[in-house]
């Protein structure tokens, strides 16, 4: 396979991944900007404004990485510059995916802290914490290069 291939194949694995992780991140953003206009949001308290907050910038951080990919591409495919657009955009995707699982946990505290008291606010999502770190990051990176699955 020549770098033009692997180029192509590359770009285009990237940009099934991206079509996966950008609905779901729009959908939660979407979702979060409607919560402070509904009726409920004001018996809230000032922990749970601020756990909303941050689960809201967490988002937004994590849809303008996810969607950057497509502004590098669209203002530097013209140019030729395939390979760094590939680069980009794998740097651009992962740092949307920590934001997104941030965002995934802070939203979860923030809901067990209004349905439940005590440890249960951070014990539950941590377990969740625990299986996107493991699943997402931490298995992927454990594994071994091919020369090493041998």
């Amino acid at each position: 396979m020549n770098e033009e291939e692997r180029q192509n194949r590359q770009m285009i694995e990237l940009l099934n991944e991206l079509r996966v992780a950008l609905p779901g991140v729009q959908i939660l953003f979407a979702f979060l900007l409607t919560v402070p206009f509904s009726q409920g949001f004001q018996k809230v308290d000032g922990l749970q404004k601020n756990l909303y907050y941050a689960t809201l910038l967490c988002t937004a951080a994590s849809t303008v990485c996810l969607i950057a990919p497509g502004a590098t591409h669209r203002l530097r495919f013209h140019q030729g510059d395939r390979a760094y657009i590939i680069d980009t955009a794998h740097k651009y995707m992962i740092a949307g995916l920590v934001f997104l699982a941030l965002a995934i946990m802070l939203a979860l505290v923030l809901i067990t802290d209004v349905l439940y008291e005590d440890a249960a606010i951070f014990a539950l999502p941590a377990a969740v914490g625990l299986l996107l770190v493991g699943l997402w990051f931490a298995r992927p990176l454990l594994r071994g290069g091919p020369k090493e699955r041998r």
